[in-house]
């Protein structure tokens, strides 16, 4: 096995988030493990802390083209300001899986910003371990924001939606 081969290899793992992983062609044997160590508690992945974690301002400041980082920061304060104010609902997964917006692909949502929310109703599907479970709503209101993409791995206690509550 050359450097390329084994290269290929290791991006194909990665892509496909395969943690580990054993290979025996003759006299050469492979072995890559990816992620903490058994020892101890693992910790958060650090490649998902990137994805679910959204830049500060002044990231995002950097990101507006034409615009200094100075007046853009002020400009996303001042938008925030007012979402910051109110109180919203946090839904969080209840398990660790992979997120799935819609109940099949190709099938619509079964929410979006901007729907009213009933007590109990289906907000997503959260697979483990090739079960599909539903997750629903704790509270009534109006849907703010979704904080994940279709097909994403996420962590227990990760939010999920944003809910403005029916008072």
């Amino acid at each position: 096995m050359n450097q390329k081969e084994l290269k290929e290899l290791i991006e194909f793992l990665i892509e496909k988030d395969i943690t580990e992983f054993e290979l025996e062609r003759g006299d050469v044997k492979v072995r890559i493990k990816r992620g903490a160590e058994s020892g101890g508690p693992a910790g958060p992945d650090a490649r998902f802390l990137a994805v679910h974690s959204a830049p500060p301002p002044a990231a995002q400041a950097a990101a507006v083209p034409g615009v200094s980082a100075p007046a853009a920061t002020a400009a996303v304060s001042k938008e925030a300001a007012p979402e910051a104010d109110e109180e919203l609902h946090m839904v969080r997964s209840p398990i660790v899986g992979t997120f799935y917006e819609a109940p099949s692909p190709g099938a619509p949502p079964f929410v979006k910003p901007g729907d009213m929310i009933e007590l109990g109703q289906v907000l997503c599907i959260v697979e483990a371990m090739k079960l599909m479970n539903e997750i629903e709503s704790d509270v009534a209101g109006e849907l703010v924001k979704k904080l994940v993409a279709n097909g994403q791995p996420i962590e227990y206690g990760q939010e999920l939606f944003a809910i403005r509550p029916r008072k």
